[in-house]
């Protein structure tokens, strides 16, 4: 085994990079949390002064022009600079003119994922000659069937659960020699032969990926559990069956994601009113007008206010449920001053406009459009989120919610079981609000539990607010999610591998 070894994370999305590691600050590609995620797991291993390498599209459009202008570099001089160190440009016209990551065709988005591959498979890897492979989703999961031909040992991340599936032909036709490592892919009917699969048998990217992997996370134990014991029916079969073959040969673990340092309400330069554990409880009424202000809610320092921060989706984040009770929550709790204020984007936004102009809720719903900044402020200004995904393979916005005294309401589910204890005042303990039957009944029964710890004295609240914060900047943070993908690497480097 390598005194240090050298690590290769072959990722789609990310949205920075460590200035040290090739000046690439100005480099920003996301369209999900994949980017949040491989950006915190990148700069926290070269913090730990790993010898970490990164594999990335050479998305041209998405290079953020704005901070190259205000550092006077031109983008071939940075490209140029980047490919002899550490962040390797995967290069082809595909993708260079690409303002999204993934376009609405899927046929797009296959020939972005096999040219992005092809380079890494056929350049980078060569190039790099890494010890460790790190891949990450569907987009690179044909990488896993090549490194295990090789012998380089190689970690799969799922962190979203889409897949595609393409023909060896057209995989060939890209570019890529998967003739030399068919027999690791997950084809969808089993082969007989490599002539006799090729032009039409099918194989799945994400599978493919699990199937060839030497080990395997997903991004909460909790959401691999769940795969692995068939709780999921939209998880293909395929799929599970290779996650369980992976969970029970002991080569398949769950992995916590953390926010971003940025998000602490201490240093958070987006909100209005900075804050710590010690002076929330006057920091938040300031931040709460402030955001009242700004959304045109009734200005009330006293209003208990709910935050919506995910994107309005009825599959999997449960918004369904909150425009069956919007109407009920906010007539029960009226002279409580309820107000809730969403920052989000997605096909539900149009019915809670539809639900606030009917009942002439102006003043105390507001349905905002996803913007960063917006929704900083409103987790600095709020007393208590929602989150009630049906699923829910890790998450994030619960973990922040601590971190800014803004307590989540979540299904019992996934990444949300894992991060998300019942408050119990009286104890000590808890820090935040679960329900176990994902219906408007159960949702309801949380809302009224947050609302009964709402009312408690403000001392006491006080007390639980200040220990949430504290207890989520030590229990969520990016030094504990990668010291556990380094001793990933480090069982997966000591472990014997059959070629």
């Amino acid at each position: 085994m390598a005194q240090k070894p050298r690590i290769l994370i072959v990722t789609p999305e990310v949205t920075y990079l460590p200035e040290d590691m090739g000046n690439q600050s100005h480099y920003s590609a996301k369209a999900g949390g994949l980017a949040d995620v491989s950006a915190a797991l990148i700069s926290a291993l070269f913090d730990f002064n790993c010898d970490v390498h990164v594999a990335i599209p050479d998305y041209r459009s998405i290079f953020d022009v704005y901070a190259l202008k205000t550092h006077n570099l031109k983008l071939d001089k940075i490209r140029k600079r980047l490919d002899d160190e550490r962040i390797h440009l995967a290069a082809d016209r595909v993708f260079y003119y690409l303002h999204n990551i993934y376009s609405g065709y899927s046929d797009q988005n296959l020939k972005v994922s096999l040219a992005f591959q092809r380079e890494v498979i056929n350049n980078i890897i060569p190039r790099v000659q890494p010890d460790i492979i790190h891949c990450n989703d569907w987009m690179t999961g044909l990488i896993p069937a090549m490194a295990r031909e090789i012998g380089i040992p190689c970690l799969f991340t799922i962190h979203n659960i889409h897949t595609m599936t393409s023909t060896m032909s057209y995989i060939e036709d890209r570019g890529i020699d998967v003739a030399s490592f068919w027999k690791r892919l997950f084809f969808k009917k089993p082969p007989y032969n490599y002539e006799e699969s090729r032009e039409w048998n099918r194989v799945d990217f994400l599978t493919s990926g699990v199937f060839a992997a030497h080990y395997v996370n997903t991004v909460s134990p909790t959401f691999l559990k769940e795969i692995v014991e068939s709780r999921h029916p939209f998880v293909e079969n395929c799929l599970q069956k290779e996650l369980k073959n992976k969970y029970y040969a002991g080569c398949a673990t769950g992995v916590l994601n953390a926010p971003e340092p940025e998000f602490n309400p201490a240093v958070d330069e987006t909100i209005r009113y900075n804050y710590g554990p010690k002076n929330h409880r006057k920091q938040k009424k300031k931040n709460k007008l402030f955001l009242q202000k700004i959304v045109d809610l009734g200005q009330d320092e006293n209003a208990v206010i709910f935050f919506w921060p995910s994107r309005l989706d009825p599959v999997q984040k449960g918004c369904q449920l909150l425009a069956q009770i919007l109407y009920d929550i906010v007539s029960k709790y009226w002279d409580a001053d309820l107000q809730i204020v969403f920052v989000a984007s997605g096909e539900y936004q149009k019915h809670f406009h539809d639900i606030v102009q009917f009942h002439g809720l102006g003043k105390r719903v507001a349905v905002c459009s996803f913007n960063e900044g917006l929704s900083h402020q409103a987790f600095a200004s709020s007393d208590f989120l929602f989150m009630p995904s049906s699923f829910e393979p890790c998450g994030l916005p619960q973990m922040i919610g601590g971190i800014y005294g803004t307590l989540p309401i979540v299904h019992d589910t996934g990444g949300l079981h894992d991060t998300i204890l019942q408050l119990n005042h009286e104890n000590n303990k808890g820090n935040g609000f679960l329900f176990n039957v994902h219906d408007v009944y159960g949702f309801k029964w949380a809302i009224d539990r947050a609302m009964d710890f709402h009312f408690l004295d403000p001392d006491i609240k006080e007390v639980q607010i200040n220990r949430i914060m504290i207890e989520s900047v030590l229990g969520f943070n990016h030094s504990q999610c990668a010291q556990d993908y380094i001793n990933l690497y480090e069982k997966m480097l000591q472990r014997p591998f059959l070629v």
